[in-house]
């Protein structure tokens, strides 16, 4: 591909209004065909842009945008087939986006099938190789230059790789059949036949074991000496209601990591039981923190990732948590938070600084606690769980 001949976009746009009309639309193909990382970061903005001559309006849905919906309306460049939009973003920004074409622009809370609508509306960047799937839908993602890795973990060739076995799991205290879960053993395993590995349990295994590729995080953190050996279980969620009934303060569903699924993966793996690692994403790192909290004393490693605890069923949660988080006489020994900078603002931002007030404040007299907060530049998106997941399982879980 042919080198851009403009230095910044701002460039372009002057040389097209100093250009006759009839000469734009090869201006623009001109661009199109020699700049080739999109989208164009200068410093701390970016320009995205969508090719159509077909569109009767084109906008950018990124989820840091606190509108419903969440757009900012592209302009089109008179004449051709470019629209574009500008912004600035915090140097470290790592957030989604999507191309709206044509979208009736009704606020998504009122949207019966959202879906549906997305399949019609919405596309990925076609311009930006760097994406993240989710639920059959791309999203492409914005990194700006001081943004955490993004890498696709799994073409590490060179990393030793462990196992993951799938089982099928059933519970009779949440009342669940045959659920997925996954059981990840780090390299090796087979060979160490007397070794009992620590366990960590994460919510949502199927974001786990395929989105957010913690088997491929954890298998090059182990090869590079940045985390220890452990073994990784992943259970699959239910749907989103039932998500939310089973993960926010349930007491069964501690119960069912307790006296359920423990004595199901020792009889299946060589675990330690007495030293078990928790967490999750979202209403998932609610659930961690709600069963460690019930016994510390086994649980050594909670990882906390953008809980909700701002907006009913869990703000009734808040309280509880940093009392106990402020009063209990034991903690896990490691805890991992984070939240997003543009998550909402009292659903996510505010909470979370609550506790890392309360839990900075406990390390000042509890030598035994290591506790670690990053603030993403994201919003509430996949890509940014993916992006600090490392950093997570690192800390609560150190070589």
């Amino acid at each position: 591909m042919a080198t851009s001949r403009w230095d910044s976009f701002i460039q372009f746009l002057c040389e097209v209004y100093q250009t006759p009309a009839n000469e734009h639309q090869q201006l623009v193909d001109e661009l199109l065909n020699t700049h080739d990382e999109w989208p164009w970061i200068e410093r701390d903005k970016a320009t995205f842009v969508y090719d159509s001559w077909t569109a009767q309006n084109v906008a950018l849905n990124i989820d840091i945008v606190n509108r419903d919906p969440p757009f900012e309306n592209m302009a089109r460049l008179e004449g051709t087939s470019l629209w574009y939009f500008q912004r600035y973003f915090e140097r470290d920004a790592l957030v989604d986006y999507m191309f709206a074409i044509d979208d009736p622009g009704t606020p998504l809370a009122q949207e019966i099938d959202l879906m549906d609508r997305v399949g019609k509306f919405w596309q990925a960047d076609p311009l930006n190789a760097l994406s993240i799937r989710a639920s059959q839908v791309d999203t492409s993602v914005l990194q700006m230059p001081r943004a955490r890795p993004f890498p696709n973990w799994q073409t590490m060739t060179a990393v030793p790789r462990g196992r993951v076995y799938r089982h099928r799991f059933s519970s009779v205290q949440l009342g669940f059949e045959n659920r997925s879960l996954w059981v990840y053993t780090p390299p090796g395993y087979d060979g160490n036949d007397g070794l009992d590995y620590r366990l960590l349990v994460l919510m949502d295994g199927q974001w786990a074991m395929n989105i957010l590729e913690v088997p491929y995080i954890a298998d090059a953190l182990i090869k590079h000496g940045r985390m220890q050996p452990i073994i990784i279980a992943m259970l699959a969620s239910g749907s989103q209601s039932e998500r939310v009934d089973e993960y926010v303060g349930n007491d069964k569903h501690y119960a069912m990591i307790a006296a359920e699924l423990l004595p199901f993966l020792q009889a299946q793996h060589r675990i330690e039981p007495l030293d078990l690692g928790l967490g999750g994403v979202g209403e998932g790192a609610i659930a961690a923190a709600y069963a460690a909290l019930k016994n510390p004393a086994i649980c050594g490693h909670l990882i906390m990732i953008s809980p909700p605890l701002g907006r009913p069923p869990a703000v009734r949660l808040l309280k509880d948590f940093a009392q106990r988080f402020r009063d209990l006489p034991i903690l896990p020994n490691h805890i991992f938070q984070s939240v997003g900078r543009y998550e909402q603002d009292l659903r996510f931002y505010q909470p979370a600084l609550a506790l890392r007030g309360i839990l900075e404040r406990r390390m000042t007299h509890d030598p035994d606690l290591q506790y670690q907060f990053v603030e993403l530049g994201s919003g509430h998106s996949l890509a940014a769980f993916k992006s600090v997941l490392p950093e997570a399982l690192a800390h609560v879980f150190p070589a």
